[in-house]
Order: C-alpha cells, then structure tokens, then sequence
C-alpha cells in the first residue's frame, strides 16, 4: 500500500521531480558544437523563416506536446492552483514518454479567467504539435477547448473529458456485445455533468446511443427540459423529455450507469432496479460511485468497470492519450476530430479481444491469461500492442478526414512506430512481412515443428503464433493431455488450429527409428535404441525436419541447451561451408550488436573464431544497415598483456587480413576499446575499426555466455536468439528461462530462416 511517505520520497529524490531533458545529438566536439549553435544553427532558421512548414523537418515540434493546466480541477483534489498541479503535469510527461515516445513541456498558467489562459495557450502555438488540456474546472473547460481548437492550427484535446469518454466507450461497446446488447436499444443514466460526464455521454451518442435513451444526473438530480436550477449549455444539451427526477427513478429499468461523479451514490437497492446484465462504470476515483462488491452482490449478473488498477476493468486514460497524440503527430494533424476519437475507440474495443501477451500477465502477477469477457473488456495501461492498434487507426482516420499535413503508408508507419516497442519488434515485424509475401508464392505458411509442447509458455507462444496467422505449427505429445492443458489455460481452440502428432502412437516412428538406425548406427546407436529415441519428441520433431514434413523446429526450454542440441546434431548434421555457433542479438538503446559464439565452442580455435566472425557478419546483414565493425575481444589491446588466450584472438584477426571482406575488422582488442571511440581514436588511431564495434566475437563460451545474460538482465536491453547456426536445417533452441514473446521470436526467426533468401530479400 502506498503511503504519503512513500510518495513524497518518490518526488524529492534526486533528481527532483519526474522528466528532464535530455540531448539528442552529439556536442562533443568544436565541430559538434558549430552545427548546433553557431554558425551552423542560422542555416536551418533561415530554411524555416523561408517556408514555417521546414519547423516540422529541422526541429522537434513534430513530436512535442504542451500539457497545459490552471490547476483549477486537479485530480479530485479541486482548485489547488498551477504549481500544486505541477506533479500531476509532469506524471502526464511521464506517460506520454514512456507509453508513445513524445516529449513534453508540461506549462502550468497563473490564469483563472478562460480568455486570459487561452491568450497565452494560443501564442505557444509555434512551440508545439500539440496541445493537451488538463485539470481545468467545468463548464470553463468547455469553452477554453473550444475557442482553442478554433484559433489553433495543432490538435488541442482536454483529455480529462475525451480520454475517460474513448476508454470508457470502448470498454461500453465490448460489454454491450457481451450482454447482447445494442448501441441503439440501450437505455443509459450517466451520474455526474462535468467534463468527463458530457464528453462521456456525446461520444455514446455519436457512437449510436438514441438521445432519449440517455439520462444525465448531476448533484440535483436528472436533467430534464424546462429544469432551470444549476443549468448550463453543456447540460441542456442531454436534457430531455421525462418525468423522472431522481436518480434512482432514473435507474429503474436501466440497462447501463456510468458514474463520474463522486463516492457511494449508487446503492445496491438502485443496481436490484436495473435490467438485466447491468453494465456498471463506476468510475469516480480513487473511490467508485458503488463498490464493485457491493454491486455484484446486489446483482451477480452485473459487468462492472472503475477507474482503480486493483479492481478488473480499470478505465484509464492512459490506454488513450499517448497514442492518440501519436497518431496525430505522425500525420501532422490540424486537429484530432470526432472520426479520430472513434476510430481509437474501436482499436481499444478489438485490441481486448486478443491474446493478454506475457509480459502484460507479469506486471499484474497474473498466473492465468486474461481472456475477452466480463472481467476483461478493455487492455491493460501497460499493454504495449495499444500503440500499434491506436496511433495507426487515428493517423488513418485523420488522413481519410482530410485534416492530416501529411500522408503515410499504414504499414510502413505501423513499422516506423513499432521500434518504439524496442528494435526487436520491428525484426519481428518484418519478418512477418517476408513470411507472408512467401506464403503468397508457394500457396502454403512455414510448418514449425514443437517437441516440448506441454510446457504452458510454450502453450501461450503456440496461441499467439496461431492467431497472427503466418505459422503452421505442428505440435508433438499426447493429445488429450495437451488438449486439457490447453483449456485450462484458456486456449481451447488451440487444438483445433495446430497439428498434433504423438510419437509414442505415430506409425512414422518406425520408418524414423530405420533411418536413425542407418544414419547412427556406427555411432553408437542401435536398432533398439533408435527405437526408443525415435519416441522422444526431440528426435521425432528433428526427423521431421529430415525428411521435410516441417520446415524447422523450436527445442530447448526443459532441459539445458546443451542436450537440447544433441538430438538436433545427431539427425541433422551440420553445414560443410560453414561452422556450427550462437549469436545472441541484444539492443541497447537502439544500438543492435551480435554476441558470437555464446552457445557452441568451449575454447573456440583461432581459425574458427575467424569463420564465426565472417558468417557473423552474414547473419547480422540481415538484421541492420548499419556497417558492421567486428572485434576479436580479449583482455588485451594490440599486445599489452602476451598470453595464449590474447594471442589466439590476434591470430584469429590476422587470419582475416589476408581475406577480402564487407566488413572492417580488429583485435585483439578489450571491451572498452571496442565501443569506446574517443578511446579509439586518441589512444590507438591506427585500430581498424573506426567506430563503435557492433560484431563482437569472444574467446571462449564461457565469456560470451557471462557477458550477454549480464547485459541482458541488467541493462535496458531487448534481444533476439540465441540463433543456432550452422545446422543443414533451420532449428532453434529456446533457454530454460525463457518468456513466451521469446518463444514467439524463436519461432518467427526459425521460420525466416528456412525461407532466408526470400524473407530477407524481401523485407
């Protein structure tokens, strides 16, 4: 439990506060600094001055949000003024940075009076591309919105009254569906008629709500016409034709509430009067208008919604805004309309309907999967996917509206704005484009065999690769058991979409244990035991491969990596052309390097480390364009320290230097040489490589293996592998520790490589 200690603490630690600046280019150098001051600064200010568009090319006002507030309505705290409101503005930086990558000056205005503060929003206008509004009291907020979106040329969005109504619509339409329901036969009573109320309740009504199926309710009860008391325009909008008065008549044979008004008004005698399937948003913060216990003991039936984490079907507003002003930048949107406001409230409504992915269930120390349903109507905050769902669908809809500045390709920009999910997303997602442009040609999808297909990752890896859709997989094991094992996770329709094959009961088996037997038979295999490894499903998936009933397999997870790759040696060998190693793919603030050989070799031979280093270099041109620069590490630079160990790396190098390669090379060298340039160049200005090392090639298992789990585990890293190499056929061997989403890119990897030349070329 949080407490007021604990949060002081939080905001008071050095560095104080919750954003910074930080520099985007380098100012090292006297060079560096003309470019980004002076003389070098005029160039780009006279380009602009020229055409005011050039700001968007030579600046970061294309990707810079002003959140903006008087700190007239600050959380449920009231009018605490704009430097009590200066928390909650930078917590907002937070998010918009963390979730969508957009900058933020978070601006707090000494203004109560709306002219005043949209006179000074306005004139920010040149500094920003857009504009959120935050913590403004109602009705003011309406019209401060208003004016502003007239006078600006940016979106302007008041997210305390759009971004409860998109969450809130999204979680409405997916219960609807659940109940049965339809928009235009629902019968809603909204409790409360301020900002987030009134945008609440006009988005249900653009959505498909009839207007005389909604009641609104305010602190003197319903809102109807010819009510004068405590009126305003905003409220005389949702006023209709009724008798009702109170609340609670209001409620009676009611399908839906949505509360944004305050603790406790909803009791459980006013929920019993509602229709059947009541829908319940009580959404008032931190504490909902009825407690959700309360109300599922007045009505087990009832799909209940709040705005707290610790209860489902949390409405939060960061599943919006971050990726809405995405959306919205990207396109250098004028404005963000009503069709954009949809078009997010149908990506949040789809995106719940997918498989929760792994590292989701790990924030919320989830042991099941969460599942579309009564307790799942709407992602969670922290589910990466929103980004990819919902800036795509809004830059979509502001281009068909015609109030984008530039157009996109949609897959292209999916593409662009996945590496803020990590390098490793893109990888994966242009895999997934090779993959399908093969499946086109050859009439057919990749086939994946799984020997280890109980185990419950790998389980939830085969439903996510089965609903992307670009995979076949066949999966080895007992079937009623891997049927049970995949209902109750949830999965039951798994079974149905893979192909499932027992080796203990496959008539293959003995026609696979005669070619094992003649393949091993002078190595120590018998015709029995060929037999019984035929039965175990590493054997069985690899002879799968050998005889080309599937086009790679995915080992490894239950046991060390070691004897997951015997199986796969003995059947299928290795290249001629090449040797046998691991690479280990990490990103580290979005700088891609390749770890080689982190599997395979012990003690890896001068010549060796050089063949490792060349086909490195092969793999990793498939995965970056920048220039490769490949280091031969040890604990020495160019002879400081004269030991077998250094010198095998310096011969490994020499090696190469009689070679013509596409890539520069150097050793042996120490890890801080390497990636160290200003060591490079002042210290050793004869080293070959020239910048940054990207290809980094260890001398023992040992050091490679340390070295990438090290980096990997405590530094802000994603990473692909480690990719087997070598092998005549493609197959993968996934660590004992490894997530679902690592399984997932195992799989996605093991498949581009059996079509690599396709893929690659390709994509």
């Amino acid at each position: 439990m949080t407490t007021s200690t604990d949060a002081l603490e939080y905001h008071q630690r050095a560095p104080k506060g919750k954003i910074a600046t930080s520099l985007t280019k380098p100012v090292e150098t006297q060079e560096d600094l003309s470019l980004a001051y002076s003389p070098g600064v005029a160039t780009p200010c006279l380009e602009i001055a020229k055409d005011s568009e050039k700001v968007f090319e030579y600046t970061g006002k294309g990707n810079l949000v002003g959140v903006v507030s008087n700190g007239s309505a600050v959380l449920g705290l009231g009018h605490i003024g704009p430097e009590a409101a200066k928390p909650v503005m930078e917590g907002k930086a937070m998010l918009f940075k963390k979730f969508a990558d957009i900058d933020v000056f978070d601006i707090e205005v000494k203004a109560d009076d709306p002219d005043q503060f949209i006179q000074v929003v306005q004139a920010l206008e040149p500094t920003f591309g857009g504009i959120n509004l935050e913590d403004i009291k109602a009705p003011e907020c309406f019209y401060i919105e208003e004016q502003l979106r007239e006078k600006m040329n940016i979106p302007v969005f008041h997210d305390d009254q759009h971004g409860t109504a998109i969450i809130s619509a999204a979680a409405f339409i997916n219960a609807l569906e659940i109940t049965g329901r339809s928009l235009s036969e629902t019968k809603v009573v909204f409790s409360g008629a301020g900002a987030a109320a009134v945008a609440c309740a006009q988005l249900f009504l653009d959505l498909g709500v009839k207007r005389e199926h909604l009641l609104m309710c305010d602190s003197r009860g319903v809102i109807y016409q010819g009510r004068a008391e405590g009126m305003n325009p905003y409220k005389e909008r949702f006023a209709i034709d009724t008798k009702k008065r109170t609340l609670s008549e209001a409620l009676d044979g009611a399908d839906a509430f949505v509360g944004v008004s305050t603790k406790g008004i909803l009791t459980k005698e006013m929920v019993k009067s509602m229709n059947q399937n009541p829908i319940i948003f009580a959404l008032a913060n931190p504490d909902p208008e009825i407690h959700p216990e309360d109300a599922r003991e007045a009505r087990p039936d009832a799909i209940i919604a709040t705005g707290r984490s610790d209860f489902p079907n949390q409405v939060n507003n960061v599943l919006g805004f971050p990726f809405i002003f995405r959306g919205a930048l990207d396109v250098r949107a004028t404005t963000i309309n009503d069709e954009m406001k949809i078009a997010a409230v149908y990506a949040i409504a789809d995106l719940a309907k997918k498989d929760v992915p792994d590292e989701v269930l790990r924030v919320y120390a989830q042991k099941d999967t969460y599942k579309f349903g009564r307790d799942y109507l709407i992602p969670k905050p922290v589910d990466p996917r929103v980004l990819l769902y919902v800036a795509p669908a809004v830059a979509k809809a502001a281009m068909e509206t015609g109030v984008a500045r530039k157009n996109v390709d949609l897959n292209t920009y999916i593409e662009q704005i996945e590496k803020i999910l990590g390098p490793t997303k893109s990888v994966i997602r242009k895999i997934r484009n090779g993959l399908n442009r093969v499946t086109r040609d050859l009439a057919r999808k990749p086939m994946i065999v799984i020997p280890h297909s109980h185990d419950l990752r790998m389980i939830k890896a085969a439903a996510q690769i089965i609903q992307d859709g670009d995979i076949d997989l066949c999966m080895l094991g007992d079937k009623d058991h891997l049927t049970h094992l995949a209902k109750e996770a949830g999965y039951p329709e798994l079974i149905r979409s893979v192909t499932m094959i027992n080796p203990l009961t496959d008539k293959r088996s003995k026609d696979y244990a005669k070619d094992l037997f003649e393949l091993r038979k002078r190595k120590g295999v018998s015709a029995t035991i060929a037999q019984e490894y035929v039965r175990r499903s590493d054997y069985f998936g690899a002879m799968m491969v050998k005889n080309e009933e599937a086009d790679g397999m995915v080992s490894g997870l239950v046991e060390p990596y070691r004897n997951a790759a015997r199986p796969v040696l003995e059947v299928l060998g290795t290249k001629k052309d090449g040797p046998l190693f691991g690479v280990k793919i990490l990103v580290i603030k979005n700088e891609i390097y390749f770890i080689s050989d982190c599997t395979i070799h012990f003690d890896p031979s001068p010549q060796q480390l050089a063949d490792i280093a060349v086909h490195t270099c092969k793999v990793a041109r498939n995965f970056t364009k920048e220039p490769l620069r490949v280091a031969f590490l040890s604990f020495s630079s160019f002879g400081s320290n004269r030991h077998p160990r250094t010198q095998k790396m310096a011969e490994a190098a020499d090696i190469l230097k009689g070679t013509p390669q596409d890539f520069v090379f150097d050793g042996e060298v120490q890890a801080d040489v390497a990636t160290n340039v200003h060591l490079q160049r002042s210290e050793f200005p004869f080293c070959h490589l020239n910048g940054k090392a990207n290809v980094l090639i260890f001398p023992s298992l040992e050091s490679a293996n340390i070295a990438y789990k090290l980096l990997d585990n405590i530094a802000d890293s994603s990473c692909l592998g480690p990719l087997l190499l070598g092998l005549n056929s493609p197959v993968n061997i996934v660590e004992r520790g490894a997530s679902v989403d690592e399984i997932v890119s195992s799989i996605y990897l093991t498949a581009a490589q059996a079509f690599e030349e396709q893929v690659f070329a390709t994509s």
